[in-house]
C-alpha cells in the first residue's frame, strides 16, 4: 500500500490536475497502472490486490483530479471492463479498456427484452454467421443510456436448436454501425435515461465475440455479477448518496420534524449504514476472486433501502414533496439523482427494484445459492429453446 501512495504522490507531481484535459489526464493514469490497479500492467493496472483500489481512488479524489465522463462508469467501469479482462483476447483488451476508462467511449448493455427480462436466457435476438461475420437481429429494451453510447456489450442467440442457456453468444457491438436504431423510453420521471434498441441485420466482426460460441450464458454471468456488486456494493462515506440528503434536510429543517419520522429516519439511516459496512466487506472479499451471489443480497437490500428512503423523503418535504420541479421530456447524458428534487428521486428509484435483476430473481438467486433452499420445479431447462412455448 505504502508503494501504491508514492506512485500516486509521483503521479500527481509529474501530472498536474489544475487545467488538465480529463481525457488526456485520465489516459495518462491508465497508462501508470493507477486506473484498476488489480488489472494487469499495460491494462490500467499494477497487478496489485483489488482492496488497494480504494485507496488510491480516495487520493485521486483529495487531489481534485479529473473524473471520467458521468455516463461512463457504471456499465463501462462496472460491468464491460471486468467482462473483457476475465474473456476478451489480448487484442480485444488492447483496443477497449483504455477508451473505455477515460470515458472517450460510454458502453451500455443490449441484454433485456420485451420477452425477456428477469429470464433472460430465453432471449430471441439472434446472431447468424456468415464467415467471419454474425449478423444479428431482434430487439432489446430499458437499455439505458444507448443514446450516448459507443459500443455495447450483448448477448445474442447463436444456436435455437440447444436449450435456453446453451445456444448463446456474447458480442461487442458497434452502435454506430447500420441497422442500429436507439428510440427512447420516456420513464414515470419524465425523461428518457432508458431506451429500446431495434437490431436489424446489423453485422459484426466475429473478431468482436467475447468467449467461445455458445458460452454467452457464462460470460453474461460475470458481466451480471459485476454489475450487481457495482450497484449495490460501491464505495461510499457515511451518509453519502440519498441518506445523506434526507438527513440534511432534517438538520437544516427542524420545522418538519415529527416523533413518527424522526423514528423511521434513524431506522434508516441504521440499515443504509449496516448496507454501507457491509458493502465494504464484500469489497474486500472480491479481493480474493470473482463477484459471487453475495452481489445479489447488497443490491437487493440497495433497492428495498433506496425505495423507503425516498418515500420519507417525501413525506419529511410535507406539501413541497409533493411539487415537481420538471416533467420536460428530454435524454439526459448521465443519471443524475443527487441533485434532484426529493419527487424525482421518490419516482426514479422506483426502478431500483427492476434494473439490474428484479427483486423477484434476486430473491430466487439468494435462495439458491446462498441458502441453498430447493430449487422451483423447472420444465424448461433441458428443452431446445426453439420448442419453447413463446
Amino acid at each position: 500500500m505504502t508503494d501504491l501512495v508514492a506512485k500516486v504522490e509521483q503521479f500527481l507531481a509529474e501530472h498536474p490536475t489544475a487545467g488538465a484535459d480529463p481525457v488526456e489526464w485520465l489516459g495518462a493514469r491508465f497508462d501508470a497502472g493507477l486506473a484498476w490497479v488489480h488489472f494487469p500492467v499495460g491494462l490500467g493496472g499494477l497487478g496489485a490486490s483489488r482492496s488497494a483500489q480504494q485507496a488510491v481512488d480516495e487520493a485521486f479524489l483529495a487531489a481534485n483530479a479529473p473524473q471520467p465522463n458521468p455516463a461512463a462508469p457504471v456499465i463501462g467501469y462496472g460491468m464491460a471492463a471486468p467482462t473483457i479482462l476475465k474473456f476478451g483476447t489480448d487484442e480485444q483488451k488492447q483496443r477497449f479498456l483504455r477508451p473505455l476508462y477515460t470515458g472517450e467511449e460510454v458502453w451500455c448493455q443490449l441484454f433485456s427484452e420485451p420477452g425477456a427480462g428477469s429470464d433472460l436466457a430465453t432471449l430471441a435476438t439472434r446472431a447468424v454467421r456468415d464467415g467471419d461475420e454474425w449478423i444479428v437481429d431482434g430487439q432489446k429494451v430499458w437499455t439505458t443510456m444507448a443514446h450516448v453510447a459507443r459500443w455495447a456489450i450483448l448477448v445474442a442467440r447463436t444456436d435455437p436448436s440447444l436449450p435456453k442457456h446453451q445456444g448463446l453468444s456474447y458480442f461487442v457491438c458497434d452502435m454506430t454501425d447500420p441497422g442500429v436504431d436507439v428510440r427512447p423510453l420516456r420513464q414515470i420521471t419524465g425523461e428518457a435515461e432508458f431506451n429500446e434498441v431495434f437490431l436489424s441485420g446489423v453485422r459484426i466482426p466475429d473478431a468482436h465475440r467475447l468467449g467461445a460460441v455458445g458460452e454467452g450464458w457464462k460470460v453474461a454471468t460475470t458481466t451480471l455479477m459485476n454489475e450487481r456488486v457495482t450497484i449495490g456494493a460501491h464505495a461510499a462515506e457515511r451518509e453519502d448518496g440519498l441518506i445523506g440528503a434526507v438527513a440534511k434536510t432534517w438538520r437544516e429543517r427542524p420545522e418538519l420534524r415529527t416523533p413518527g419520522l424522526h423514528d423511521r429516519l434513524l431506522r434508516l439511516w441504521v440499515d443504509a449504514e449496516a448496507l454501507r459496512l457491509t458493502a465494504e466487506r464484500l469489497r474486500q472479499g472480491l479481493a480474493a476472486g470473482q463477484p459471487g451471489p453475495e452481489g445479489s443480497a447488497a443490491k437487493l437490500t440497495f433497492a428495498t433501502l433506496n425505495q423507503a428512503v425516498t418515500g420519507l423523503d417525501v413525506e419529511l418535504h410535507g406539501e413541497e414533496g409533493l411539487a415537481y420541479s420538471d416533467w420536460t421530456m428530454r435524454r439526459p447524458k448521465d443519471a443524475d439523482w443527487a441533485s434532484r428534487d426529493a419527487g424525482f428521486r421518490y419516482l426514479r428509484m422506483k426502478g431500483n427494484s427492476i434494473e439490474g435483476g428484479t427483486s423477484e430473481i434476486l430473491r430466487n438467486i439468494i435462495a439458491d445459492r446462498i441458502l441453498q433452499l430447493p430449487k422451483e420445479p423447472r420444465s424448461d431447462v433441458d428443452i431446445p429453446w426453439k420448442d419453447l412455448p413463446r
